[in-house]
C-alpha cells in the first residue's frame, strides 16, 4: 500500500514545488521564494511524497516568531487532492509548530475554497476575521483563521 510521506524540502524538490504551486494558484510563489524558504531556519518548509517514489505530490510553509506561526502555502498536486494528502501536511506544520513553542497558528484561505476550510475546520481553526479583496485573480476576500495550540 501507498503510504504518505513527510519530509523537509530539499533543493532538489522545487522544481516539482513549483509546478504544483503554478497549477494551484493564480498569483504563485518563485522557485526563488522556495530556495530562500530551504535556508530560512524560522521556516517550516515539508514536502509530501507517496512512500513508492520520491516525486513531490504536495508541500507546505509555514513560518514561527515568538509564540505564533503561519501556515502560508499548503498545496497538493490536483490529482493527488481528496487523498488525505492535505491533511497530512496540515498536521506536520501543526506539530513542527507545537515542537516550536507556536501558542497560536494563522492562515488565509479563500472564501470558497470549501474543501481546505473544512480541512482547517477538522482540525480546531476557528474565523477570526476577514480581508476584503485579498486576493487579485479573481478578486476574493481572505477569510483569517486561528487555532490555539492548547488543544
Amino acid at each position: 500500500m501507498t503510504k504518505v510521506v513527510v519530509r523537509p524540502a530539499a533543493s532538489h524538490d522545487i522544481a516539482g514545488v513549483v509546478a504544483i504551486e503554478e497549477e494551484s494558484f493564480a498569483d504563485p510563489w518563485s522557485a526563488r521564494a522556495f530556495r530562500d524558504a530551504l535556508g530560512n531556519t524560522a521556516v517550516y518548509f515539508a514536502c509530501a511524497t507517496l512512500s513508492d517514489e520520491d516525486r513531490v505530490v504536495g508541500y507546505v510553509v509555514a513560518w514561527f516568531a515568538a509564540d505564533q506561526g503561519e501556515i502560508a502555502n499548503i498545496a497538493v498536486e490536483a490529482a493527488g487532492r481528496r487523498k488525505g494528502i492535505g491533511a497530512e501536511l496540515l498536521d506536520a506544520a501543526l506539530v513542527e509548530g507545537k515542537s516550536r513553542g507556536a501558542e497560536a497558528i494563522f492562515l488565509e484561505v479563500r472564501d470558497s475554497n470549501t474543501s481546505a476550510r473544512a480541512l482547517y475546520r477538522s482540525r480546531d481553526f476557528e474565523e477570526v476575521g476577514r480581508r476584503r479583496n485579498y486576493y487579485k485573480r479573481p478578486v476574493e476576500d481572505a477569510i483569517v483563521l486561528k487555532r490555539l495550540m492548547g488543544r
